[in-house]
Formats: structure tokens, sequence, C-alpha cells
């Protein structure tokens, strides 16, 4: 189904969506917010950018966005995968659940922010270019991975990354010399098990966006992972 969306407000856009028996294009977008907000069982591809919170609550849907996209881009997203063309605003994946995100540009700050883990979901984060800061922050589950990809000399994060973390994982493309982590996580360079690990999500990630393989894993990673002394951990993470 192919939906216009050059006249119509957030709400009359996204009850198109949910009516529509068949998957949707969107043409025309600029600034319409929860785009497939909560849906399932369908792909969305939009052309424009979308406005903020795209895919919140997403249970299993499909979006492809063939630009930038702005805040809070699968806010508590639950299951499903949003792919964006382009660079997305601040805090990407707020308190994501299950369900992946691939961004082919760069993440604003405090992207994985709240992100966590249940169960057999596992929320993953690819972000091609880099992340602003606070990335990370309170992280609890899930994996974050940040390649630096056209990042000409710019940090692959910036500022405070993995504030509060207590749970899940991160990889960084960059041997993070000059990044400073906080007391309760360790930084280590990635060994093979890990590069095994991240194989599966940088390939899915250049099969998306047309990206050798090979070349990108060539470079050092770095892996960051809550302390075990966290002090955090007994109050925010539970074994299931």
């Amino acid at each position: 189904m192919l939906i216009n969306a050059k006249d119509l407000n957030y709400k009359v856009l996204n009850e198109t969506l949910r009516k529509a028996a068949d998957d949707c294009t969107v043409t025309e977008c600029c600034g319409q917010r929860y785009i497939a907000a909560g849906m399932s069982g369908k792909s969305i591809t939009v052309s424009g950018i979308p406005g903020n919170a795209l895919g919140a609550y997403l249970n299993g849907a499909t979006i492809t966005v063939n630009a930038n996209a702005q805040e809070a881009v699968g806010d508590t997203m639950n299951a499903g995968k949003i792919v964006v063309h382009g660079s997305i605003g601040d805090a990407a994946g707020y308190a994501m659940r299950g369900g992946k995100i691939f961004i082919k540009g760069n993440a604003g700050c405090r992207a994985g922010i709240h992100m966590k883990a249940y169960k057999e979901k596992k929320p993953v984060m690819v972000i091609g270019g880099t992340a602003g800061s606070f990335l990370g922050e309170y992280q609890a589950g899930g994996v974050i991975v940040v390649l630096g990809l056209g990042a000409k000399g710019k940090e692959i994060a910036g500022f405070f990354p993995c504030t509060g973390m207590h749970g899940g994982k991160m990889f960084l493309r960059s041997d993070c010399s000059n990044i400073k982590f906080p007391s309760q996580v360790t930084a280590r360079t990635a060994a093979e098990p890990d590069m095994e690990e991240l194989k599966v999500y940088v390939s899915e990630y250049c099969s998306l966006f047309g990206y050798d393989i090979h070349k990108v894993l060539s470079s050092p990673f770095t892996v960051v992972t809550p302390d075990s002394k966290n002090p955090y951990r007994q109050m925010y993470v539970a074994d299931f």
C-alpha cells in the first residue's frame, strides 16, 4: 500500500498504517511522530524524515527509513527491526528490550540508554558511524556496536560512555585510548570469541548497507562489560 504523508498529521498517518492489510510504503514523510508504534506483522518503508519515537513499542514489524530519523528511534521496542539509511537523533533504543536497530550513519546522545534483556530477548543496536555522549547509559542488557565508519578523526563515542552500565555488552571499533570509561566497567581488547560473536551483528549490518565485512572487522575492537563488583548489579539485574 502506498501512503503519501505530505498532508497527513501523525494520528491520521498511523491510523492508516494500522488499518492497512498489506506492507506499506510511506512517501513525503516530514516529521510525523510515532510511526508504526506498537505494530507487528508488516513491513513499512519510509521515504523522507520520520519524527520522534519511530517504532516506539515495536512488536515485530520491520521499518526501513531511506533518510535520517529524529529522536527516540525504537523507544521501548520489544521485537522487530528498524533500518535507517542515514543518521538519527538522541535516545535511540531507550529501554529497548528486544529486536534490532541498524543505523548506517551516526547516533546522537544517550543511544541505548536503559537497554535491557529478558529471557530469550536480546536487543541489538548497530551504529555505523559515531555515537554522542552517554552512550549505553544505565545499560542493563543487550548489545551495542559502534563501528566509527567515516569518522575522519572524530572519537567513536562522546563523553561519559557506559555511565551506570550494569548489564549487556558494548563493542567499539577502536582501541579507545582516548576514551575515559567509568570505574564500574571493564574495557578490553576483543578476543577471538568476542570477534565471533561480533561477526554475527556486523555481517547483518554490512549486508544491509553494502559494506565489506572483512574490511570492517580488520580493525581493532574494544569490548566493554560491567565489572562484576558493580554496585548496580544487585539493584537492577535479576537472574531469570
